[in-house]
């Protein structure tokens, strides 16, 4: 075993209850920071009607992507019969037909997967970049966060749909979901990155972090188990808000001919299809429209519900 497993050994077999002076040995004070932290904050979000209402959209959307033939009524979006084209909402048919008679409700019920997981996984990998790049550079500082950093402005400086257009037309990535969401990402996770950033060089400095250094800790473990779990908070609201952000930007692209293309189905392509019949079947613009704006507004009053919660500054 080496001198810094040895260390992070003893580290293990000491609470940070000891190196206070404050408490007992027997108290982790960093565990007992997050608990209340978590705790208080579910306490605040059970109280919040917003945060419930936002919750329940967002699982409905949820559901609808993972068995979205229970939503569609049975129908299938590719059983397409010409006769029906841009036949009105009816009893039967609830958002009428599109141009192909194409039953519309199955159509946008099966647009939700494509547009949720194109939001869900930008954000997976805005995460990942975020965290790490932040991380890396609010704990060495110095030369490596003025690198990361001017890095971090250069991307920045471009506008993320701006840049998601040019690299999607270069056809490098290709135009499925993955690409999508990967061109999204890329343009989008300097926030996530100053956010971790700054609560990392706010935290390295308290007392908890210093008397695991002193007790021979790595650098890898204070990182891990000290100052990220005490700088998520914040990063945790962005998130969530950017999910509904994502999943508009996805919308943008398609509409503007550069996101996803058919046969695939997202709420974008079926806005961009129906926006030259808006006039004579406005039933193709307005239910793709409205299910997205209640998808965005669902993981934006989660995101603003979390932040009031975790913040208490914010609280009215």
């Amino acid at each position: 075993m080496t001198d810094q497993q040895q260390a992070d050994l003893r580290h293990d077999e000491v609470t940070a209850g000891t190196t206070t002076g404050l408490a007992s040995p027997s108290v982790d004070v960093t565990q007992e920071r997050q608990n209340s932290l978590w705790s208080d904050a579910w306490g605040e979000l059970r109280r919040n009607v917003l945060f419930w209402i936002g919750a329940l959209l967002g699982v409905l959307f949820l559901l609808m992507a993972l068995f979205p033939q229970v939503f569609a009524r049975g129908a299938d979006p590719r059983d397409c019969n010409l006769a029906n084209s841009q036949q009105k909402p009816s009893a039967e048919h609830w958002f009428g037909f599109d141009q192909q008679g194409c039953d519309y409700l199955a159509n946008v019920v099966y647009g939700a997967r494509n547009s949720l997981v194109i939001g869900l996984l930008a954000v997976l990998v805005i995460l990942l970049l975020g965290i790490v790049v932040g991380a890396v550079s609010g704990f060495y500082g110095r030369a490596v966060d003025s690198v990361l950093s001017r890095v971090t402005d250069i991307f920045y400086a471009v506008p993320f749909i701006l840049g998601a257009i040019v690299v999607l037309r270069s056809g490098v990535l290709g135009r499925g979901v993955v690409a999508v969401a990967i061109a999204l990402a890329a343009f989008s996770w300097m926030t996530a990155m100053r956010l971790v950033r700054s609560q990392v060089i706010a935290v390295k400095s308290s007392d908890y972090v210093a008397a695991a250094r002193a007790m021979g800790a790595s650098n890898r473990r204070i990182l891990v188990r000290h100052i990220l779990p005490n700088a998520v908070a914040p990063v945790l609201v962005y998130t969530t808000i950017t999910i509904g952000v994502m999943i508009a930007a996805e919308a943008t692209l398609t509409f503007l001919g550069v996101g996803l293309q058919r046969p695939a189905i997202s709420w974008g392509l079926q806005i961009e299809a129906g926006q030259s019949l808006f006039r004579s079947a406005p039933h193709l613009v307005l239910f793709p429209s409205a299910i997205l704006t209640l998808t965005v507004m669902a993981f934006i009053m989660m995101g603003d519900a979390l932040r009031d919660a975790l913040d208490p500054r914010q609280r009215a």
